[in-house]
């Protein structure tokens, strides 16, 4: 009767430990990855504002890779309108419903640790994509989290190229008051915008390195808005008038606002005797067109079909905690988290 006893304990026991290690086991099982078999990742695509250009490309972007895998991958897409509290709430209300992954294109870089901190109490993973926060510590302090965006001095070397180019090619036209050296309108996206700060510099020095004077007439800053744009142009034109030799702007839009203001005073019409040089960056179908037309000197190509591709693969990776770079050709930078996509150089072969 005592062994019968003992055997009996020593077997419930066992049932207990065994019950216990399988459902450790089937937690485990459910916690290594968010996604619920045979469902799509759900991914909340959070963007600052609609109508900076880039934008729009990278979202009509990664709603084409929703269509070609098709039961893999659901993007839903919100705009902030430039406001962080708006963007805060959208964050809190999808990781309550419950999201898979986030995409931020984060409203105010300052903030970023403060969304971070938000995010990791939801074990969610995270990819800030094209507004560069600083300090990257921020990124850091989170192991799901990592930054997809560019090369800033990249896109400045770019552009400074275009303008040395164009001046070897054309300085009769470029140099109007034939005093060697290249004035010039510098329209600024943002203020503390690392992105901007780095275009702004690098396409000077790179003018500057090939030899060629400059002098800065103005520097605005306006915000990365065409309208914007346009309205500080032509104070400035009002102004400078015909001392304006080049105008360098941080992106397409804002080329294409300075390009309306020299337009409403006979300029840059097709005549290269009243053409200035403007330059940009994003390629923009707009943009593209406006260089075809002689409009416009030039631009760089930031390419939102490569960053949508990116945030796809390296996302789906992080939703079911793969290693970030499983399976693709990225690597990391210095800095450890952050993913670079290198600018083109446009030219009619883009097309």
């Amino acid at each position: 009767m005592k062994e019968f006893k003992r055997i009996l304990t020593i077997t419930m026991i066992t049932i207990f430990i065994t019950t216990i290690l399988i459902s450790c086991n089937k937690k485990v099982i459910a916690t290594s990855s968010r996604i619920t078999q045979g469902q799509p990742v759900k991914v909340g695509v959070l963007l600052n504002r609609l109508n900076i250009d880039y934008i729009p490309l990278v979202r009509q972007n990664l709603e084409e890779i929703q269509k070609e895998n098709q039961g893999k991958v659901e993007f839903t897409f919100f705009y902030a309108e430039e406001n962080q509290a708006t963007q805060d709430n959208t964050i809190n209300s999808l990781l309550k419903e419950g999201v898979d992954l986030l995409l931020l294109n984060i409203v105010n870089i300052g903030d970023t640790q403060k969304v971070i901190n938000k995010i990791k109490e939801y074990n969610v993973p995270v990819i800030l994509f094209n507004r560069e926060p600083t300090p990257i510590d921020a990124i850091r302090s989170y192991d799901k989290a990592y930054y997809i965006g560019t090369d800033s001095k990249e896109a400045g070397m770019f552009q400074g190229k275009i303008l040395v180019d164009e001046w070897n090619a054309n300085k009769l036209n470029i140099d109007k008051n034939k005093d060697n050296t290249m004035q010039y309108v510098m329209l600024q996206g943002e203020k503390e915008n690392l992105e901007a700060i780095g275009r702004t510099k690098y396409a000077v020095s790179v003018i500057n390195d090939a030899g060629i004077k400059t002098d800065e007439i103005a520097l605005r800053i306006a915000n990365w808005d065409k309208e914007l744009a346009k309205d500080a142009m032509e104070a400035l034109f009002l102004k400078y008038g015909n001392d304006i030799e080049a105008i360098i702007a941080n992106n397409d839009g804002m080329a294409e606002g300075a390009i309306e203001a020299l337009q409403k005073y006979g300029y840059n019409k097709g005549d290269k005797a009243k053409t200035i040089a403007v330059v940009g960056i994003d390629a923009t179908p707009i943009a593209q067109d406006l260089i075809k037309k002689g409009y416009m000197t030039g631009t760089v190509v930031q390419d939102a079909p490569a960053m949508a591709k990116a945030l796809y693969t390296i996302g789906m990776n992080l939703a079911y905690n793969k290693n970030p770079l499983e399976g693709t050709g990225y690597k990391f930078d210095d800095t450890g988290v952050s993913i670079r996509i290198p600018y083109k150089k446009y030219s009619e072969a883009n097309n």
